[in-house]
């Protein structure tokens, strides 16, 4: 069973006081249907910068999960990691771009293009990792990188991968923001 994680939003009455709008668990939860373990919970999504402030903010996480944010907006996710389990090891190239598919962002899959970890990926963002309990390991083209709780992590659109090689779950705050990468850093990626 996910783990439930509360949010609050904030608002305006009709006054323009500030008020609480809603106050619950995150409403989107995707489960990996191949390992349970494997979870996220979208928090809140905006569609543009810069973002509109609404009175009463509808909705932000309806509709299919997306691992990317929309053009020119962002994406609060938390994402639980399990120990690494076997099945992620024994990906295929094939493998990953379906699971990178299920994601809606199969492009983003690297494996068997260089990337050294099955679940190597590009995306065209600057991400926020806050490391919230336990530890991971971010996979690079060359080098590891070890994290533990309370470390946080900002990912200008390198290639990697997340690997939880404890034996404790990790818990991860992610702000995805859309970006471009520069024309000439874009023709080194091939």
């Amino acid at each position: 069973m996910p783990r439930q994680f509360r949010r609050v939003v904030t608002g305006h009455d009709a006054n323009g006081k500030a008020v609480v709008i809603s106050d619950g668990p995150s409403p989107l939860v995707h489960v990996n249907p191949n390992e349970p373990e494997w979870y996220s919970a979208d928090m809140f999504r905006t569609g543009e910068m810069p973002a509109r402030i609404l009175s009463n903010t509808p909705e932000t996480t309806l509709g299919p999960r997306r691992q990317m944010p929309a053009k020119s907006g962002t994406v609060i996710r938390i994402n639980h990691f399990p120990p690494d389990p076997e099945a992620v090891r024994a990906m295929t190239p094939k493998d990953s771009q379906r699971a990178f598919a299920a994601l809606g962002n199969q492009k983003a899959a690297t494996f068997g293009k260089g990337g050294r970890h099955p679940l190597m990926h590009r995306t065209e963002t600057i991400d926020y990792a806050i490391i919230l309990e336990g530890e991971i390991t971010m996979v690079m083209d060359d080098e590891d990188v070890h994290l533990k709780a309370g470390d946080v992590l900002v990912q200008c659109g390198t290639n990697h991968a997340w690997s939880n090689r404890s034996d404790k779950p990790c818990v991860v705050c992610f702000v995805l923001i859309d970006g471009a990468f520069e024309p000439e850093l874009k023709a080194r990626f091939g």
